[in-house]
């Protein structure tokens, strides 16, 4: 997120904390399926507000509509922080139009805390890891690795960087690039190596000079191009991208990955509470999490991930800890002093 447009967690949290004070908890959406179905007949509608990629969000919506042809889906898609903004300031108006809420863990962990969530448990709840969901409220639908993807032209397989440290090799220096705007890979990285290992690693790896840009299919473009030989924190779903269109880059994780989750709920105040169940229990479903495992993307769903190939198993995904969305704001304040960005 440019430093431009960020919403700091102290502005997130002055919009949804008074929410949750006014309500101390979020009601449970409970029924049979048999009841849900019958209901979600009569509602006729769910409206879904997303984050993610259109192709992939209208995958989802059309074989749900396939499967369910008496609900159709509207959806309301926009960036992670617009879409942020657009929940806090309709609630905060107490106008609330979305039914289903998907976006990142921290704008799920600042809805959750504020009550704009509804109670409800998920048909596959129990497929579901702890570390990638907020009991009740949100679940990961999927979630994206900062990896480094490099050029395979210009970076042969035996000069390969193998862990975080080999970056900081000299022969890597002014020769790699990186998203500079990152605070979730910034806040991911210490989370792993821990605060004090985390800042030093990070001021001895802007003494490697790696340029800064913004936009991960840009830069995977650029790399790609032979413009930078590395990109050093790049979701490796955007490099996968550009390697199934035949471009020379490949990704690498070079130890534990911060992982950032993409979460889905139920609105607290959803117009089409059964509706939106229905397609929730779609979404989070073995159908549902197949159309959302693309390339380079990870799922959480226990029997999915344990279908993953060998090599995809033996990376280890860290989840970020949605938590940090209350340092987010610190923690890009950091990025830009450490990176100059």
């Amino acid at each position: 997120m440019a430093p431009s447009t960020i919403t700091t967690a102290q502005t997130w949290l002055a919009f949804a904390l008074p929410l949750l004070l006014a309500s101390s908890f979020s009601p449970t959406l409970a029924a049979t399926t048999d009841a849900v179905i019958d209901a979600a007949k009569r509602e006729g509608e769910v409206v879904y507000y997303a984050s993610m990629n259109l192709s992939e969000a209208n995958a989802l919506i059309s074989e749900f509509e396939k499967r369910h042809p008496y609900v159709k889906v509207k959806l309301q898609r926009s960036g992670s922080e617009k879409l942020l903004t657009r929940v806090l300031t309709e609630a905060r108006a107490k106008k609330s139009f979305a039914d289903v809420i998907q976006t990142v863990e921290f704008s799920m962990h600042i809805f959750s805390r504020g009550g704009l969530l509804a109670r409800y448990i998920p048909q596959a709840n129990s497929f579901y890891p702890r570390d990638f969901k907020e009991e009740g409220f949100w679940t990961t639908v999927y979630y994206n690795a900062y990896v480094t993807a490099y050029n395979t032209r210009l970076v042969p397989s035996r000069l390969l960087p193998k862990t975080y440290d080999d970056l900081l090799d000299a022969k890597w220096k002014g020769k790699m690039m990186m998203e500079g705007t990152k605070a979730e890979w910034f806040a991911g990285l210490l989370q792993i190596m821990g605060q004090e290992r985390g800042l030093k690693y990070m001021r001895d790896l802007a003494r490697q000079q790696p340029s800064p840009r913004e936009g991960h299919e840009l830069l995977a473009q650029l790399v790609a191009a032979g413009e930078g030989v590395m990109d050093i924190n790049i979701p490796a779903s955007s490099a996968e991208r550009m390697k199934e269109r035949g471009a020379p880059i490949d990704w690498i994780a070079l130890g534990p990955a911060p992982a950032v989750m993409v979460g889905i709920g139920l609105s607290a105040q959803a117009a089409h509470p059964n509706a939106a169940k229905l397609f929730l229990d779609f979404v989070l479903s073995r159908e549902g999490q197949k159309l959302a495992q693309t390339p380079g993307r990870f799922v959480a769903r226990a029997d999915l991930a344990a279908e993953a190939s060998s090599a995809t198993r033996e990376i280890k995904m860290v989840p970020v800890n949605p938590a940090l969305a209350e340092r987010l704001d610190e923690y890009a304040k950091q990025l830009r002093s450490i990176f100059g960005t």
